[in-house]
């Protein structure tokens, strides 16, 4: 639900930073199948620029950018009277990182090389080491390569907010003569307020020689918690593209929330210069698709698309809404995709009604694949068989996000150019590397489960492995729990050390009968070049951080137990079918500050 566009009006230009800013959030690790996945829903979405990543960083880091270049950049789905998605590598000011940058979105249809250095003073004194004089020689000089490679290039005076206004003028400048079409202006620690902020923006937009040429960008930290409004004072004052997260996620207090900014504009038409053409019925159900993949959980008073976002506890306020929701709601649950029909679904809803369900949710067109689609039916008739009440909007989710995570669980289809090591040169290789599709490898045929007051925790549990067509079966004991119980017999069957690096579990809804979700995130125990390898007790929690790569399974069922099991299962399948070509770099090696 896109606002409307008045003939003063600009458009708003939407930059969605999640794939990269937002991965830089302590502890998440996308793989390669996750961020094409949130790469396709931000597309349907409508967003109109996606950060892909930072190329250079890594082979793994390459490839997962290539891979949306090619398989995200042309999609049209649910973008009706938009150009396909602009699809952005992020590049320092260095020729070799330029270069891995264009190599891996080229294929794109729309693409765009996003190259940054630093203009504040302590930066360039303390951290560069060079002179203002040679900062903008240096801007000059990479912008200019950047644009003998590419038309659409983004540059980004890191620290901006810090920076001498007249020297940012100047270093401005020379990166709109060098070619530059995009100029960001970076809050990078989130230091300044909104005044301060719409303030620089309008000074830039009035006193850098050729501003009319490009687009000034907001880029807001919320470390201070005014990212939205230093992004909304930008606006106001001049800037027409917003560098945006779902959920707002991003390393330390994270970054400007998509939601937000455009439902500010949405909701107030007369205030801000500027429309938008994103699908705000999609919001609720994309923030849960990041939540679920990312494993960082959204509050439940988070504005737009917090679970508390339409709740109304105080007596007064429930009356108000009774009468005339408009008493205490200033935005319709419906236009973000929260739902208040009336359509109740049981055991006896077909096809039809549930896929219509789905539709209203957030999940039509091309959301899920026709086999995704009968697997979410079949596990929600056998939930409606087993509940006493019907089958709510959060057991949907649930299901939805059990079955995307499943069927990413057994490998994917490939054909990616090799990336060049982030410690070589390039090399010339055009010859793509293709992998056939495989199914899960460990599916759980049987689970008992003994546990109580006074005893110990036992699990026995049998696992079909489809490489050696063969049931194989295991048992073990713990001190902690069953879960535990359970997910060591899995890792004794498999043969594998792992560490459990995050689990989450949570009701879907109300009632004894409710669906339990679990998420659940883990890595190989010490294992790849983590700064975690051989550091006993101490790895888990290193691992969070380190290389080695990470996998996330998610799984509902009435039995919290069975669905412990699954999320686990579905991890430890997308572990021992990952391709170690996909290994990203650490969080030390590929974060950078914008």
């Amino acid at each position: 639900m896109s606002s409307t566009s008045g003939s003063s009006k600009q458009k708003l230009i939407i930059f969605d930073t999640t794939l990269r800013d937002g991965e830089q959030s302590p502890g998440v690790t996308l793989n390669t199948e996750e961020k094409i996945e949130i790469a396709r829903q931000l597309s349907r979405l409508g967003v109109d620029i996606i950060e892909a990543g930072f190329p250079v960083a890594s082979p793994g880091d390459f490839n997962a950018v290539q891979r949306i270049a090619r398989e995200v950049g042309p999609l049209m789905e649910g973008r009706d009277g938009l150009q396909p998605m602009v699809i952005c590598g992020l590049a320092r000011s260095v020729k070799k990182d330029i270069q891995t940058a264009y190599d891996a979105i080229k294929d794109a249809p729309r693409h765009r090389i996003h190259v940054f250095l630093a203009t504040s003073d302590i930066h360039l004194e303390h951290k560069l080491k060079i002179t203002r004089e040679e900062c903008k020689a240096r801007i000059g000089e990479m912008v200019g390569f950047a644009k003998s490679l590419c038309d659409d290039i983004e540059f980004s005076p890191e620290d901006a907010g810090r920076s001498d206004p007249a020297f940012l003028c100047e270093a401005l400048a020379v990166a709109i003569e060098a070619g530059a079409t995009t100029l960001n202006i970076p809050d990078t620690v989130g230091y300044t307020t909104p005044r301060e902020y719409g303030s620089l923006i309008e000074h830039l937009c009035r006193n850098t020689k050729g501003a009319d040429k490009a687009v000034f960008s907001t880029h807001c930290h919320n470390d201070l918690g005014l990212a939205t409004a230093n992004t909304l004072a930008g606006i106001s004052n001049g800037a027409r593209q917003v560098e945006v997260t779902i959920n707002g996620i991003g390393e330390r207090a994270g970054n400007t929330s998509l939601e937000e900014v455009v439902m500010n504009v949405h909701t107030h038409p007369e205030t801000y210069p500027v429309y938008h053409t994103i699908n705000t019925r999609l919001f609720y159900s994309t923030s849960r698709m990041v939540e679920d993949l990312s494993g960082m959980m959204v509050q439940a008073n988070k504005a737009i698309v917090g679970r508390n976002a339409f709740l109304h506890e105080s007596g007064i306020h429930q009356d108000g809404v009774l009468k005339n929701k408009q008493t205490y709601e200033i935005i319709r649950p419906e236009d973000v995709g929260v739902t208040t029909g009336n359509l109740a679904l049981g055991k006896h809803s077909g096809r039809h009604a549930f896929k219509t369900k789905l539709e209203e949710l957030g999940y039509g067109g091309a959301a899920l694949s026709d086999a995704q689609f009968q697997a979410a039916f079949a596990k929600f008739k056998d939930l409606a068989d087993s509940k006493k009440t019907g089958v709510t909007d959060g057991d949907m989710h649930a299901l939805v996000a059990d079955v995307r995570s499943s069927s990413m669980a057994g490998g994917a289809s490939q054909s990616v150019t090799p990336a060049p090591a982030a410690t070589e040169e390039l090399v010339g290789n055009d010859e793509p590397v293709s992998a056939e599709d495989s199914a899960a490898r460990y599916t759980l045929k049987h689970m008992q489960v003994f546990t109580g007051v006074g005893v110990t925790p036992t699990a026995t549990v049998t696992l079909h492995d489809a490489q050696q067509n063969a049931e194989l079966i295991d048992v073990a004991v713990a001190k902690n729990g069953p879960i535990e119980a359970t997910y060591s017999a899995i890792q004794r069957i498999v043969g594998i050390d792992i560490d459990l690096l995050n689990f989450s579990i949570s009701a879907t809804s109300s009632g004894q009968d409710t669906l339990g979700k679990v998420s659940v995130r883990i890595a190989r125990a010490g294992g790849g070049d983590s700064p975690a390898a051989g550091q006993g007790e101490d790895s888990a929690a290193l691992a969070s951080y380190g290389s080695v790569p990470k996998f996330s399974g998610v799984a509902a069922n009435v039995d919290i137990i069975t669905a412990s099991a699954n999320a686990y299962l579905t991890a430890v399948n997308r572990l021992v079918s990952h391709d170690e070509s996909n290994n990203r770099a650490s969080h030390k090696q590929r974060n950078v500050e914008i």
